[in-house]
């Protein structure tokens, strides 16, 4: 499965360029999650590397297929310089760790929480997971096995965590929108929710 990584590794290169920082995260019983720093003009990208080794798996499956079920690594976007987003880091491993630690399947349209700030005087603690495709198109994989899609996190308040449950994924994002919100602002206040 090293090769279902380096296969990863390339494609994140090819789309965002070298990368210019890596760490790497082992959480016990898991493999090792590492995340990848892309600077590209005022904007840093962090994705992780190790969450598609493995298929992600429903919960109520009885065996785990080795092959078959759905793959993804995680983005995040923000603007640089405005907060000490490096230490998204362990939060994004924690997310990226989910799915072999919880059995989470981790898809569009889902809330993922990390129960702290995603960084220091981040007003985040949870990230909405978007559409894939956009920046990092789809990493197709020999059969059986599924393609990589690079999954793209949009950092939440814990106010527009709440209003999602409520209203669903893409009222929040339409609101996003209509109200011009920047969602590469590591500093940003939440979005009106009248």
């Amino acid at each position: 499965m090293a090769e279902v990584l380096a296969l990863v590794e390339a494609r994140l290169r090819s789309a965002l360029g070298e990368p210019d920082a890596r760490a790497s995260i082992t959480f016990l019983g898991t493999d090792r999650i590492e995340v990848l720093r892309f600077t590209e003009g005022d904007v840093v990208r962090y994705a992780t590397l190790g969450m598609s080794e493995r298929p992600m798996t429903d919960p109520t499956a009885v065996v785990a297929d080795p092959l078959r079920g759905p793959r993804a690594e995680l983005v995040v976007s923000v603007r640089a310089g405005l907060a000490d987003t490096d230490k998204v880091l362990r939060p994004l491993a924690v997310l990226a760790a989910s799915p072999q630690v919880e059995g989470l399947v981790v898809a569009p349209g889902a809330s993922l929480d990390t129960g702290e700030p995603l960084w220091p005087g981040a007003p985040f603690t949870s990230v909405l997971v978007a559409e894939p495709g956009g920046l990092v198109e789809d990493l197709e994989l020999d059969e059986p096995m599924e393609p990589v899609r690079f999954l793209p996190l949009l950092p939440m308040t814990p106010n527009e965590a709440a209003w999602k449950r409520v209203h669903g994924a893409a009222a929040l994002q339409e609101r996003w929108l209509a109200r011009g919100t920047d969602l590469r602002d590591p500093l940003r206040s939440a979005v009106l929710l009248d």
